[in-house]
């Protein structure tokens, strides 16, 4: 194994009553990633993770996480780790304080008061330490569980669907936060089905139904996908979009306001595609970039087919 590797994870397998959830996966993440594991639900992201962080154990496959081997050493890993839910699991009758105090309780922290406190003034928490955890909204709440997650300090953060129903203001705080967190030297894995936070990230893992398909940053994985796009500009684009949907080289037809993107794998059938809407209509046609979410959905569509 890599030493240099924060987790160097080959072969991973997990199957859950003869149905494989993760189908031979591989990975290797650094210290300081914040690394995406995006993908439908379903697909395997959780298990994937929880069997790279020594808290689930695979069926097949090795590896290390932290630099203990995920079979023989997993208490090890999660005394390390940090671990966020999607849904708020902490007592909504408590304060900020009281609720980061059982935390620091449960994890045996040296100086409790200590600890809760350095916490509060790190994560923006201090002037409301006194509030109820039930009257916060969701962005409070979601700072709330993250400083619950990092008190007793982890060399590893996991985040599952981290900002679902959070304001755009709350939201792009607590990545600001993740990514200082991450130059500090935690490495972070976040789980998403979310363009928006998958692109936050250094890289992501695209994991479609338990395999992983590409790891990468977002420009490598868009750019593996081979995928070429163009936007039409105009008006009355309904029945358009039915018509391209037939046309040669079409794969996908999206709307994006007052335009529609058009997607496909073989370039230059969608190109004379393209060249034929131009000729015969008074519609603005050019090439554009192709998105995360282009790629996502091609991926999902060739696994339906095959």
């Amino acid at each position: 194994m890599n030493k240099e590797f924060v987790i160097d994870i080959q072969g991973l397998t997990k199957s859950f009553n003869d149905r494989i959830a993760v189908d031979n996966i591989s990975i290797s993440i650094q210290k300081g990633e914040v690394v995406g594991f995006l993908g439908p639900n379903g697909s395997g992201k959780t298990t994937t993770m929880s069997m790279l962080c020594g808290l689930l154990r695979p069926d097949k496959g090795r590896g290390t996480c932290l630099g203990y081997d995920i079979f023989a050493r997993n208490l090890e890993i999660k005394h390390k780790i940090g671990y966020m839910t999607q849904k708020f699991s902490f007592y909504e009758d408590l304060t900020i304080q009281e609720n980061l105090m059982f935390v620091a309780r449960a994890y045996n922290l040296f100086d409790l008061h200590k600890a809760v406190n350095q916490t509060l003034h790190n994560l923006g928490l201090w002037e409301r330490k006194d509030q109820l955890a039930g009257y916060l909204s969701g962005g409070w709440k979601q700072r709330l569980a993250l400083a619950a997650s990092i008190m007793h300090k982890p060399e590893l953060l996991l985040l599952d669907e981290p900002t679902a129903g959070v304001d755009p203001k709350a939201r792009r705080e607590f990545w600001d936060q993740i990514h200082q967190l991450a130059q500090n030297g935690l490495t972070v894995l976040v789980s998403t089905h979310y363009m928006d936070e998958a692109e936050r990230c250094h890289r992501i893992a695209y994991i479609l139904y338990g395999k992983m398909i590409d790891v990468g940053s977002i420009d490598e994985v868009i750019s593996r996908s081979r995928l070429s796009t163009w936007q039409i500009k105009g008006k009355h684009l309904g029945g358009l979009a039915l018509s391209l949907k037939n046309m040669p080289g079409v794969d996908q037809v999206t709307y994006f306001g007052n335009a529609l993107h058009v997607t496909g794998i073989d370039q230059d059938k969608l190109n004379m595609s393209m060249k034929t809407i131009q000729k015969e209509t008074e519609y603005k046609i050019n090439q554009t970039t192709t998105s995360l979410e282009d790629v996502f959905i091609h991926y999902m569509e060739l696994q339906h087919i095959g």
